[in-house]
Protein backbone atom coordinates (compact mmCIF):
# COMPACT_ATOMS: atom_id res chain seq x y z
CA UNK A 1 0.00 0.00 0.00
CA UNK A 2 1.24 3.63 -1.16
CA UNK A 3 0.72 6.36 1.22
CA UNK A 4 1.49 10.30 -0.22
CA UNK A 5 3.35 12.45 2.16
CA UNK A 6 2.32 16.00 2.38
CA UNK A 7 5.00 18.51 1.86
CA UNK A 8 3.26 21.31 4.30
CA UNK A 9 3.23 21.48 8.06
CA UNK A 10 -0.03 21.21 9.89
CA UNK A 11 -1.47 22.66 13.33
CA UNK A 12 -3.95 21.18 15.65
CA UNK A 13 -6.42 23.90 16.81
CA UNK A 14 -8.96 23.78 19.33
CA UNK A 15 -11.52 26.57 19.40
CA UNK A 16 -15.23 27.02 21.49
CA UNK A 17 -17.48 24.52 20.62
CA UNK A 18 -19.91 27.42 19.70
CA UNK A 19 -17.50 29.28 17.42
CA UNK A 20 -18.15 29.42 13.76
CA UNK A 21 -15.53 27.99 11.63
CA UNK A 22 -13.14 30.59 10.94
CA UNK A 23 -12.10 32.27 7.87
CA UNK A 24 -8.65 31.44 8.02
CA UNK A 25 -8.63 27.16 8.04
CA UNK A 26 -6.48 26.46 4.92
CA UNK A 27 -4.84 23.96 3.15
CA UNK A 28 -3.78 21.26 1.46
CA UNK A 29 -5.21 19.64 4.15
CA UNK A 30 -8.01 20.72 5.78
CA UNK A 31 -10.30 19.01 8.58
CA UNK A 32 -13.00 20.40 10.65
CA UNK A 33 -14.87 18.86 13.57
CA UNK A 34 -17.03 19.93 16.07
CA UNK A 35 -18.30 18.45 19.08
CA UNK A 36 -20.56 19.52 21.88
CA UNK A 37 -17.03 20.20 23.99
CA UNK A 38 -14.78 21.52 21.14
CA UNK A 39 -14.19 22.61 17.79
CA UNK A 40 -11.28 20.98 16.12
CA UNK A 41 -9.09 22.56 13.26
CA UNK A 42 -6.13 20.53 11.22
CA UNK A 43 -4.99 23.30 8.52
CA UNK A 44 -2.02 24.13 7.43
CA UNK A 45 0.43 25.58 9.95
CA UNK A 46 1.16 28.88 8.23
CA UNK A 47 -2.55 29.66 7.91
CA UNK A 48 -3.23 29.90 11.83
CA UNK A 49 -3.53 32.98 13.55
CA UNK A 50 -1.15 34.27 16.49
CA UNK A 51 -3.25 33.58 19.66
CA UNK A 52 -5.13 30.58 18.27
CA UNK A 53 -4.66 27.67 20.75
CA UNK A 54 -2.93 25.21 18.59
CA UNK A 55 -0.66 22.23 18.13
CA UNK A 56 2.29 22.71 15.51
CA UNK A 57 4.54 21.07 13.49
CA UNK A 58 2.26 18.00 12.15
CA UNK A 59 3.19 16.38 8.82
CA UNK A 60 0.67 14.37 6.92
CA UNK A 61 1.15 11.02 5.02
CA UNK A 62 -2.45 9.98 2.85
CA UNK A 63 -2.83 6.92 1.95
CA UNK A 64 -3.47 6.50 -2.13
CA UNK A 65 -7.44 5.81 -2.01
CA UNK A 66 -10.13 5.71 -2.87
CA UNK A 67 -10.43 3.31 -0.07
CA UNK A 68 -13.98 0.86 0.32
CA UNK A 69 -15.92 1.18 3.19
CA UNK A 70 -15.95 -2.34 3.83
CA UNK A 71 -12.06 -2.28 3.88
CA UNK A 72 -11.02 -3.86 7.58
CA UNK A 73 -8.19 -2.93 9.54
CA UNK A 74 -6.30 -0.31 7.74
CA UNK A 75 -5.89 2.15 10.22
CA UNK A 76 -5.03 -0.19 12.52
CA UNK A 77 -2.02 -1.61 9.93
CA UNK A 78 -0.53 1.78 10.08
CA UNK A 79 -0.77 2.26 13.33
CA UNK A 80 0.36 -0.70 14.81
CA UNK A 81 3.93 -0.26 13.28
CA UNK A 82 3.66 3.60 14.72
CA UNK A 83 2.59 2.38 18.21
CA UNK A 84 5.47 -0.58 17.80
CA UNK A 85 8.30 2.59 16.95
CA UNK A 86 7.00 4.56 19.66
CA UNK A 87 5.44 7.19 17.33
CA UNK A 88 1.93 9.17 18.10
CA UNK A 89 -0.28 10.02 15.70
CA UNK A 90 -3.52 11.83 14.67
CA UNK A 91 -5.94 9.52 12.28
CA UNK A 92 -8.23 11.80 10.55
CA UNK A 93 -10.98 9.62 7.72
CA UNK A 94 -12.20 11.10 4.49
CA UNK A 95 -14.56 9.77 2.20
CA UNK A 96 -12.06 8.20 0.18
CA UNK A 97 -8.90 7.42 2.39
CA UNK A 98 -7.21 7.68 5.62
CA UNK A 99 -4.48 10.14 6.63
CA UNK A 100 -1.96 9.52 9.56
CA UNK A 101 -0.56 12.95 11.07
CA UNK A 102 2.85 13.27 13.19
CA UNK A 103 5.20 14.99 14.51
CA UNK A 104 7.89 16.63 12.09
CA UNK A 105 10.41 15.26 14.62
CA UNK A 106 9.15 11.63 14.44
CA UNK A 107 8.68 11.78 10.39
CA UNK A 108 11.83 10.29 9.64
CA UNK A 109 11.22 7.38 12.13
CA UNK A 110 7.49 7.07 11.10
CA UNK A 111 8.45 6.50 7.20
CA UNK A 112 10.95 3.93 8.53
CA UNK A 113 8.86 2.10 10.09
CA UNK A 114 6.31 2.46 7.47
CA UNK A 115 8.53 0.78 5.10
CA UNK A 116 9.55 -2.20 7.38
CA UNK A 117 5.52 -2.75 7.62
CA UNK A 118 5.65 -2.81 3.55
CA UNK A 119 4.02 0.47 3.57
CA UNK A 120 5.75 2.61 0.35
CA UNK A 121 5.79 6.63 1.47
CA UNK A 122 6.25 8.83 -1.36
Amino acid sequence: MKLTLYESRFAICRLEPQDPVPDWADGALLSITRTPRELSIICAESAVPEGVRAETGFRAMEVLGPLDFSAVGILASLAAPLAEAGISILAVATFDTDVVLVREGDLEKAVAALGGAGFEVG
